[in-house]
């Protein structure tokens, strides 16, 4: 199997020019390399900085290869980034990838990245740190399923606590004092191959760590820990760092727990105990962290996952931040929409539909968009996505799916079935739709039918799509503005539906006595194709 090729950079601190002329000769020299990844402080406050980027913002330059980029880590830079947008593409080739997530390469490589600083004072995380709820929200949709053994790459900003531990110490102060122990505590859990940081501007490549403890633990992959200088340092150190990689996906499981010859212990074996011993963050812990105490943890989940001894405990679902109108336990939730109930999933009318079959797919746990899903909940949802083409096609009508990924904090599936005609077919409603996207200067791209949304897109990235029941997919990747109501504009235009006057969902509000007749009407329709009864 072929190997990726990947670059990391540490701290740019607004030398674009510098790095990105590097870049393109090593590119040319030992390349292609599938992508950039950049630790540390990629913006600075100077304005000499401020002047070099324009040049890259109004496309007068341009990364060399796709670069991905962390947040903020000091406040004088926060405004470098959207407030409103959480991953956006900020120039030609430069994507900022948001204040936490996991990116799925289309080569197969798991990417997880964390922006900012350890937070010290409670509370919400501000906008150049992050705090024990980025934490928890990273990786409990990660580390919740069963299969998960590890991300391929971790980058983050800020070292990880006493990660020098049982190895040779770097130069300067190390992590002991700097570094971050959430963040010493997430590497623990994520378990990440290659583990890259920056903000020291020092080179340090550790020796590789075991991420299980011999004679107790199943063997698992080593994890190598590279610090990396920034771009213009005076000392020259090292700033630029390719590999090679495949991803653990492609790999067996004999050849992902080869243990290299300066394999040393874990460094963060005690951080479980550590953190007991505190008790304002206990109530995290326990959570998501792989525990290194307790060596049958894993295969108790595992066994309680798959429904074996004991009663089968159902997967925790990552919890909102306020009110949400969508998680099914919740009580904003305006149940007597409900249709239709999953595992996983559900299916309700839309509040003030186009029209009156008009229903959405959301997921009974607090996903905030596709690429955010597990495996469990997005079979489920093509379940529904089956079933209902079943349904209208016994209505003689097509589907139009759309989903839009920003200032929405719950995923909303929307399905609007539109009636089949002589003159209109699958093609007819996609050639429309780009018509109208056209017309509105909103550049819609046609994406492979047997695509996977998490591999073009990365977690937290806004975005706007479209499946049609025929397969075909078309996304707008969000960079700034979005008009909110696009999705029942584009369809409600006198090429598809024809009622530009039900654009917008309130205009189109009925009393609560006729929703729940529609619903009823709708559920006993769709019994027969329901594959939950």
């Amino acid at each position: 199997m072929e190997a990726i090729k990947i670059l990391v950079s540490g701290d740019v601190e607004g030398n674009f020019d510098q790095l990105f002329k590097r870049v393109e000769k090593v590119n040319k020299k030992a390349g292609p390399f599938e992508a950039l990844f950049c630790v540390g402080s990629f913006f600075s406050s100077s304005e000499k900085s401020k002047t070099e980027w324009l040049k890259y913002e109004n496309k007068q330059a341009k990364a060399p290869l796709p670069t991905y980029v962390l947040g903020a880590n000091k406040p004088e830079v926060t405004g470098m980034f959207s407030k409103s947008c959480n991953g956006y593409e900020m120039a030609e080739n430069i994507t900022y990838l948001g204040r936490k997530g996991v990116m799925n390469m289309m080569s197969g490589l798991q990417v997880a990245y964390l922006s900012g600083i350890e937070q010290e004072s409670s509370g919400p995380s501000e906008a150049h740190s992050f705090a024990e709820q980025d934490i928890n929200e990273l990786a409990m949709p990660l580390v919740s399923n069963s299969s998960f053994k590890g991300v391929d790459i971790l980058i983050t900003s800020q070292w990880p606590r006493n990660v020098e531990k049982h190895a040779v110490k770097p130069e300067g102060p190390g992590s002991d004092k700097s570094g971050s122990r959430k963040l010493a505590a997430l590497t623990l859990s994520l378990q990440p191959r290659y583990h890259f940081a920056g903000l020291e501007d020092v080179y340090y490549e550790r020796a590789p760590y075991r991420n299980h403890q011999v004679l107790k633990d199943k063997q698992r992959h080593v994890t190598r820990f590279i610090s990396l200088a920034s771009v213009a340092n005076i000392a020259k150190k090292k700033y630029l760092y390719a590999f090679n990689i495949v991803p653990m996906s492609k790999l067996t499981h004999a050849e992902l727990v080869v243990q290299p010859p300066d394999v040393t212990e874990c460094p963060f074996q005690n951080i479980s105990t550590e953190r007991r011993k505190e008790p304002q963050e206990a109530d995290m812990s326990n959570q998501y962290f792989f525990s290194t105490d307790q060596p049958q943890a894993s295969q108790k989940r595992q066994r309680d996952h798959q429904g074996g001894s004991g009663s089968r405990k159902p997967r925790k679902h990552p919890k909102p931040s306020g009110p949400c109108w969508f998680c099914l336990g919740s009580p904003e939730v305006e149940k007597h929409l409900v249709v239709s109930v999953g595992i996983t999933t559900y299916l309700a009318l839309a509040k003030g539909g186009l029209v009156p079959d008009h229903v959405m797919i959301l997921p009974i746990g607090h996903f905030q968009s596709q690429v955010d899903l597990p495996q469990d909940v997005s079979d489920e949802i093509s379940k529904y996505k089956k079933a209902l083409s079943k349904y209208f096609r016994s209505r003689n009508k097509s589907y139009v799916i759309f989903e839009r990924n920003f200032k929405s904090q719950h995923l909303q599936l929307q399905v609007v079935p539109i009636e089949n005609q002589d003159d209109i077919d699958i093609k007819d409603i996609k050639e429309a739709l780009l018509e109208y996207s056209m017309k509105q200067d909103i550049e819609v791209n046609e994406i492979p039918v047997h695509s996977d949304l998490k591999q073009i897109v990365s977690l937290g990235a806004p975005y706007f799509y479209v499946e049609l029941d025929g397969g075909e997919k078309l996304l707008h990747r969000i960079k700034k503005f979005f008009p909110l109501q696009f999705g029942r504009e584009a369809l409600a235009c006198p090429a598809l539906l024809n009622m530009p006057d039900r654009a917008n969902w309130k205009s189109c509000s009925i009393s609560k006595e006729e929703e729940s007749e529609h619903a009823a009407l709708f559920r006993k329709q769709f019994k027969e194709y329901d594959f939950n009864l």
